[in-house]
């Protein structure tokens, strides 16, 4: 259905000011809660612990120019010395980094960060705003549901962590797109529905993949109501013109994954599982049930009753739809229930919540597809929230613009911004306290204040090794350490570059776990050798502070640091080789068709397995390789480099070594296959109970060329 017309210039010059008040409360309130008021808070990010260094992260390596549509991610200022090799990582909304990236060369990363984060609400409230009219609702509650849109608890409260989930604005249209493929008669290539359905298509393809999957599902059903209903030609066409659109937008946003993934036999470098499906999942009662540290004390009682009696426990609250959410939610299911008994069609917003609810539910089809088809990665079926709380939103205004109709204006209005008033003070989360933002200030001058001091005393393109070595992404770091804080003076330098954040389960980053624990003596040596211009030491990551290491560092003369004013971050100083070499792994790689962990010190196999080894030259090198394997049962085992089996032995419960002598390796990674002609035999009930053969112990030592060796 098209949009009402305006009647006259005053009209649309009216209609103007709505938008522009709109936009300007919702900033108001932004900016109210994050305490922006001060350019010196606006270079302040409104989160610095957690999942934020990542995101915050990949905005400044899209900055430093890393990270482009259809082309490979490598973020050459991490990673150190090959760069961080991130294709197996899919960044969604990269066109939204790239309008950070342009924004941080402006005015900084991290006031690029906030007014996006700023954007995400705007946004949200300009596309519900839009979509409210364009259905024809009056202008107050179009409003109204703009700004309670705009500040949903579910996608608000999540922020710069999240910060791709927080931004919404694509879900309102979608809708819209499903509801008029499914029940438009006015619906035509060249009208504006078809810009709608067109349009959010690519926008929903290049956002958040679960905004995505969720709308797939109901354009789906749109597809199929118009099929058994009016069978209206024109709208499966475009319906399904959308499907394609979204699909093809998605691989190509995605392309790096496929095209320039140099380890595809590697482990996953985010690894889900089916218990994963069953916490995550929505679970309809969070969807009333307050935050802990909501800002009405009556609410945040029956957050403190729901965390001290359950037990199974997600992303919780986030599904909170607020008060008016909730009262809107209540108007839905009696106004359904009642169509049910009178025999009467039932709301477009009940069938397309009733649908979302039953998949996205625990125990639900969620549960069901993720244990029989084993697709899992979709996971967090509580991010579902953010479409119930459109649809929601939706339905409660038109019933209110309808109700109130014959109100006078004044009442009209003043009832609605009574609504969203008490809506927004409900559903914006309390802010950080005085002592808080007191504290992340100054997490942050202490973390600037060390990035001029290491650029001060390093050259250009120096490379600072970090320890505790951790991987990349999503790792359990050691003791107080959070993951992704290493990547904090990333964050505040511009000319070094850092040994974190290369991929996990990579032969690439192999050789920084050699590392991981070397005496202090073989630790620089081997650093010195590889060009390393100093050491990086996150006390938060060891037990003693790090104060045995530190010691011992300075015991070999190495005593000039620099250390951050908060004193968790030391920087020692080294003295790099003028012709440095590249660093070669000292072990093997695991890859697909290992369990994950060892059992009474053997790597079991459930399948051929993977092993593999990054050679960094530009030409070959010569390995002797040593494998001592075991059997589940008796049974040969092959090992197979570039298609050609090289050995062949039989193994069984006694240990036996496999050899290798004189292996070439090729420049890049080397994907070396274990094999075994006989099925996995179950050992037991539990997880990791299928077994081929277990790797005992293994070695790799380089014999030539004769200048790599150690």
């Amino acid at each position: 259905m098209p949009l009402p017309p305006l009647k006259n210039p005053l009209a649309a010059l009216a209609a103007r000011w709505r938008v522009g008040l709109l936009v300007l409360v919702t900033t108001l309130v932004w900016m109210a809660h994050y305490d922006r008021w001060t350019l010196d808070n606006w270079q302040m990010p409104t989160d610095y612990m957690g999942d934020a260094p990542e995101i915050l992260t990949e905005m400044q390596a899209a900055a430093d120019g890393d990270i482009w549509p259809l082309s490979p991610k490598v973020i050459e200022r991490l990673g150190a010395p090959f760069g961080a090799h991130w294709n197996g990582y899919p960044t969604p909304d990269k066109p939204l980094l790239l309008l950070v990236a342009g924004l941080a060369r402006w005015i900084g990363l991290f006031a690029a960060a906030n007014v996006a984060l700023l954007l995400a609400s705007v946004s949200a409230a300009l596309a519900f705003y839009f979509v409210a009219r364009w259905l024809r609702c009056r202008w107050e509650w179009a409003w109204a549901g703009a700004l309670l849109f705009a500040f949903t608890y579910h996608t608000f409260h999540r922020g710069l962590g999240h910060f791709s989930i927080a931004f919404s604005w694509t879900v309102p249209l979608g809708l819209l797109a499903v509801w008029l493929v499914a029940k438009s008669r006015r619906l035509e290539w060249r009208s504006a529905g078809a810009v709608v359905c067109l349009g959010s298509a690519v926008a929903l393809g290049v956002s958040n993949p679960y905004n995505l999957f969720f709308w797939g599902q109901l354009m789906g059903w749109a597809l199929i109501a118009q099929w058994f209903d009016r069978r209206r030609r024109v709208n499966l066409a475009i319906g399904a013109a959308a499907l394609a659109v979204a699909g093809v937008t998605f691989f190509l946003s995605h392309i790096e994954v496929w095209l320039y993934v140099q380890e595809p036999e590697g482990m996953p470098l985010v690894a889900r599982n089916y218990a994963g499906t069953e916490m995550y999942a929505l679970k309809p009662m969070e969807m009333l049930i307050p935050p802990t540290f909501h800002r009405w004390d009556a609410l945040a009682f029956i957050g403190l009753r729901y965390v001290r009696w359950s037990v199974w426990r997600g992303e919780v609250f986030l599904p909170y739809l607020g008060v008016i959410g909730a009262a809107g939610l209540l108007w839905l299911a009696v106004l359904t229930a009642r169509r049910i008994l009178a025999r009467r069609p039932l709301p477009g917003q009940a069938l397309s919540l009733g649908w979302l609810v039953a998949y996205a539910t625990v125990g639900g089809l969620t549960n069901v597809v993720a244990l029989l088809a084993g697709i899992q990665i979709f996971r967090a079926t509580n991010r579902v929230a953010v479409f119930i709380s459109a649809l929601v939103l939706i339905f409660l205004i038109v019933q209110l613009s309808r109700c109130t109709s014959r109100w006078p204006a004044w009442r009209r209005l003043a009832v609605a911004l009574g609504v969203a008033a008490f809506g927004v003070l409900d559903q914006v989360p309390k802010g950080l306290t005085a002592a808080e933002r007191a504290e992340l200030a100054s997490m942050v001058r202490s973390d600037r204040k060390l990035g001029r001091e290491m650029e001060a005393a390093l050259p250009a393109g120096a490379m600072v090794f970090q320890l505790p070595v951790l991987g990349f992404p999503e790792v359990v770091p050691p003791h107080r350490l959070a993951d992704y804080e290493l990547f904090r003076p990333f964050l505040t330098t511009s000319t070094l570059r850092f040994s974190y954040g290369a991929a996990k389960f990579r032969a690439r980053s192999r050789w920084q776990r050699d590392l991981e624990n070397a005496p202090a003596a073989t630790l620089v040596r081997r650093l010195e050798a590889y060009g390393f211009a100093a050491l990086y030491l996150s006390r938060k990551g060891y037990e003693d502070r790090a104060e045995r290491l530190l010691k011992e560092l300075s015991a070999l003369g190495y005593d000039r640091r620099i250390e951050s004013m908060r004193g968790q971050q030391v920087v020692v100083l080294l003295r790099p080789k003028p012709n440095p070499v590249l660093p070669l792994g000292r072990a093997l790689t695991f890859g697909l068709g290992w369990h994950p962990r060892t059992n009474a010190g053997v790597r079991w196999a459930n399948r051929d397995a993977v092993l593999s080894y990054f050679n960094p030259y530009d030409h070959p090198i010569t390995a002797d390789l040593r494998l001592t394997l075991v059997g589940v049962n008796e049974r040969d085992v092959s090992f197979v480099q570039a298609g050609r089996v090289l050995r062949t032995i039989q193994v069984g419960e006694t240990p036996v070594a496999l050899n290798v002598p004189q292996l070439v390796l090729a420049p890049g990674v080397n994907v070396m296959v274990l094999r075994s002609p006989k099925p996995a035999v179950r050992v037991g009930t539990g997880q990791y109970q299928l077994r081929t053969f277990g790797l005992q112990d293994s070695s790799i030592k380089v014999i030539s060329p004769a200048k790599l060796l150690d």
